[in-house]
C-alpha cells in the first residue's frame, strides 16, 4: 500500500466484514464511508473490483487532503450477495457505525431490500451499478447506466443489423423483469416482434430448454440478461448446440467479463452497451486502468461497476466540499444546482437534479470469436432523461419509489 496510508482490519463478525480505514491516524472529524460490496457471494467475480475502486479512489483523495481536509475512513462489509446481509449491515452502519454516506450493491433485489433502511434513518446511499432504472428516491444517487442509455441505443442498432424478430432470456426478479419490460416496448416500438421471452430462475445453470426454444422461434438476435455465476452457464452450453445467434446485453462483458472467463468463441458476436470496461482506448480509460492494476495488479477485469464506484468516490468529495457540509439536504441542494460533474475514466459525467443518475459516454462492445473486443459506435453524454420526462423531479418531492415504463411517476 503506498505510504501514507493503512489497512485497518476490525474484528471478524461471523461473515469476514472488515473496516477498512485508508489514512493514518484517523481524526475524530474522518468521514466515514460504508461500503456493503458482494466480497463472496455469486455476483463476486464483478463486485470484488467495487471495493478496490474505493480502496483506490479513498487512497488518492486522503493522499491529497482528504474532502476539505477531512480524512476518509471506510466501513466495510462482505454481504456475500445477501439481501439479508444488506439489511443488517445497512443498519448497523447507519446506526452502529454511524457513517455519513453507504455506498451499497450490485442486484437490484439487493438495492431494493436495502433501500427503505436507508429512507428509514433518513441516509444517503449511492447506487454505483448498471440497473433497470426508475429508482426516484432523494436518499439515493445512482452513478450506473439506465435504459434509456443502454437499450435505447442498443435494441434499435440490433434491429437493423440483425433483423426485427427478437428473443429475451433474462433473469427472473426485478432487475430481469423490468428490464425485459423495456427491451419488449423498444422492440414495439421499432416495428419488430418478440418471438420469445423468457425468464430463468438465479442459480439456474441448465439451459437446454431455453436452447431448444430460441431455436425452434428463430430470432434475428437475443437479448441476454442474466446475472450471476450460474446463469453465465448459458453461454457455453449454446455454444456446443450451435446457436450461432447474435447477442445483446446491458450486463454482460461490462460486469462479468464473461468473454476473459470464457472459452472462444462462446460469445461471438455478443454486443454490449456500457459505459466504461478496460479494453476502451481513450486517454482517460487507459491511464484508470494503468494506475488500477499498479495498486491491484492481480484485479481480473476492471469492469464498468469500477469505473462508477470511483466516479461516485470523486462526486461526493465535490458535493461535500462544494456545501462545506456531509449534510444530506445540502448535498441534493448542490445536485440540484445541475451542475455537479467530474471527468473520470470514461469521459465527462454529471448527475441529473431530477433523478440524481448520472449521465454516460455509452460504447457499444462487440465481443469477437477470438474475444476480443472492438467498437462499433460510441453515443456520447446520454443523460438519464426518462425518470425526469416522466414526472419525478426530486427537486420538488420525494416519492421514494421505483418507477417502470407500464407505471409511470403520477402525473401532477
Amino acid at each position: 500500500m503506498p505510504s501514507g496510508s493503512q489497512f485497518v482490519k476490525a474484528m471478524r463478525l461471523g461473515v469476514a466484514t472488515a473496516a477498512l480505514t485508508a489514512s493514518v491516524g484517523m481524526a475524530q472529524d474522518a468521514i466515514k464511508i460504508g461500503v456493503l460490496e458482494d466480497q463472496s457471494g455469486d455476483f463476486a467475480a464483478a463486485t470484488m473490483v467495487k471495493v478496490n475502486a474505493i480502496t483506490l479512489a479513498a487512497e488518492e483523495i486522503n493522499a491529497a487532503g482528504g474532502i476539505g481536509g477531512r480524512p476518509i475512513e471506510l466501513v466495510v462489509y462482505d454481504t456475500q450477495s445477501d439481501n439479508t446481509r444488506y439489511q443488517e449491515f445497512m443498519r448497523r452502519v447507519l446506526q452502529s457505525d454511524q457513517v455519513d454516506v453507504v455506498f451499497a450493491g450490485f442486484s437490484s433485489a439487493s438495492r431494493e431490500a436495502y433501500r427503505p433502511i436507508v429512507n428509514q434513518f433518513d441516509g444517503l446511499a449511492f447506487y454505483n451499478n448498471q440497473y433497470e432504472g426508475g429508482v426516484c428516491d432523494a436518499n439515493m444517487i445512482v452513478t450506473g447506466a439506465v435504459p434509456e442509455q443502454q437499450f435505447s441505443t442498443l435494441i434499435p442498432w440490433m434491429m437493423e443489423k440483425y433483423g426485427k424478430n427478437v428473443y429475451t432470456l433474462a433473469a427472473d426478479y426485478n432487475f430481469g423483469q423490468i428490464s425485459a419490460e423495456w427491451v419488449r416496448q423498444i422492440v414495439e416500438e421499432n416495428g419488430g416482434t418478440m418471438v420469445g421471452e423468457e425468464f430463468i430462475p438465479l442459480g439456474v445453470s441448465q439451459f437446454g430448454q431455453s436452447i431448444q426454444n430460441i431455436q425452434a422461434a428463430k430470432p434475428g438476435f437475443v437479448v441476454t440478461l442474466l446475472v450471476g455465476a450460474a446463469q453465465a452457464s448459458y453461454y457455453e452450453q449454446a455454444a456446443a448446440a450451435n446457436v450461432n445467434l447474435p447477442m445483446a446485453s446491458s450486463v454482460n462483458v461490462g460486469q462479468g467479463y464473461e468473454h476473459k472467463r470464457f472459452t472462444p468463441p462462446s460469445l461471438k458476436d455478443m454486443y454490449v452497451t456500457t459505459n466504461f470496461i478496460e479494453e476502451v482506448d481513450t486517454p482517460a480509460a487507459k491511464a484508470f486502468v494503468e494506475k488500477f492494476r499498479a495498486r491491484f495488479p492481480d484485479e481480473p477485469y476492471i469492469n464498468q461497476e469500477a469505473a462508477n464506484s470511483y466516479i461516485a468516490m470523486n462526486l461526493y468529495k465535490l458535493m461535500v466540499e462544494r456545501a462545506g457540509t456531509t449534510d444530506h439536504a445540502a448535498l441534493r441542494a448542490e445536485i440540484a444546482k445541475g451542475d455537479v460533474c467530474f471527468d473520470g475514466p470514461s469521459g465527462k459525467v454529471c448527475l441529473d437534479p431530477k433523478s440524481q443518475h448520472m449521465s454516460h459516454t455509452i460504447f457499444l462492445a462487440h465481443v469477437n470469436a477470438d474475444h476480443s473486443i472492438d467498437f462499433p459506435t460510441v453515443w456520447e453524454n446520454i443523460a438519464p432523461y426518462w425518470l425526469g420526462d416522466a414526472g419525478c423531479d426530486l427537486t420538488k418531492n420525494d416519492p421514494s419509489a421505483q418507477y417502470t415504463p407500464s407505471s409511470p411517476p403520477p402525473k401532477e
